[in-house]
């Protein structure tokens, strides 16, 4: 049996939905489906030469892999894969073959630093060990049952403080760009980012297929959103916050908590059964959120680095 390794055809209906289900059995906690593998591909900034990869054995999809450079952030020469591989299709050399058709082409692009999200297992340990990659940070993947868990109640906004859907930003998104620009800079990582493309920001992150405009929630000051809470949903029952943040100057307050609250209750009256979310280890003030909602922590993803050259 051969494996090969080639990119993904996004025109290929089979090809996205192999993709997905890829990610899904790999990866269960975060969401993935075929439109929002397309739309990652085809929607990534050109500065970025984002790549997916597939590898296969015997015309199976059995390995994945999403590789590009890390355009937004502040020092340049960074780049990203993270490769994942049929739980059942490892021993096959899908992994080692993805590893290397992804360093060729960042190396190409003159990246200088890779970095890499696994699931922290032994097996999965070893694997980037081998390949020269040293371990760094961690992150948390965690679960809230909406099903059959409890929410905590409801609480009103305090007073100036109003609460808005992302639907009713849809004419105009920009104030949740501006505010997403200055929550992710502030958050931890390895790779910081700097938001200023608006036109990019529009069709990478406002149009992504699982981007749930009706769940998403943003508390108001004076007109302007000033704490959010973004909801993806995958159509099967799912839900996952893709970012909870607040703009500096009113941080302190609880608001990100009120928003995130109102969203998740929202989700589950619209009949999602389970919620998920990812804090890296390093960002208590948003574990200690999350614990209060009553998440789980359901599995640990550890970022491993490698220098080239």
């Amino acid at each position: 049996m051969t494996v090969i390794v080639r990119d993904l055809r996004p025109e290929v209906e089979a090809d996205a939905e192999a993709f997905a289900r890829v990610r899904r059995l790999a990866l269960p906690y975060l969401l993935f489906t075929a439109d929002s593998v397309r739309h990652v591909l085809s929607h990534s900034h050109p500065d970025a030469r984002f790549r997916s990869l597939v590898a296969e054995e015997d015309g199976e999809v059995i390995g994945t892999a999403q590789v590009a450079l890390a355009h937004e952030s502040r020092e340049p020469g960074q780049g990203y894969l993270n490769i994942y591989v049929h739980p059942e299709r490892t021993g096959r050399g899908a992994g080692r073959l993805l590893v290397r058709a992804a360093e060729e082409h960042l190396a190409g692009c003159g990246a200088t630093r890779l970095y890499a999200w696994i699931l922290d297992e032994p097996r999965n340990r070893a694997f980037a060990e081998r390949h020269g990659y040293l371990r760094r940070r961690s992150a948390r993947l965690l679960r809230l049952d909406l099903a059959g868990g409890t929410l905590p109640p409801l609480e009103e906004p305090p007073p100036g403080v109003e609460l808005r859907t992302g639907a009713d930003f849809a004419d105009d998104p920009r104030p949740l760009f501006e505010l997403d620009a200055e929550a992710a800079s502030d958050e931890p990582g390895d790779v910081g980012v700097d938001f200023s493309d608006f036109e990019a920001w529009i069709e990478h992150y406002w149009k992504h297929p699982l981007l749930d405009r009706e769940l998403t929630v943003a508390a108001v000051v004076e007109g302007r959103p000033v704490a959010f809470s973004v909801a993806y949903t995958d159509g099967t029952g799912s839900y996952a916050t893709a970012m909870t943040g607040t703009a500096r100057a009113h941080r302190g307050r609880g608001l990100a908590k009120l928003a995130k609250n109102h969203s998740l209750h929202r989700a589950r009256a619209a009949g999602c059964t389970e919620a998920f979310t990812g804090n890296d280890a390093g960002n208590e003030p948003m574990m200690a959120i999350n614990r209060w909602f009553g998440y789980e922590i359901c599995a640990t993803e550890t970022r491993y680095v490698r220098e080239l050259g």
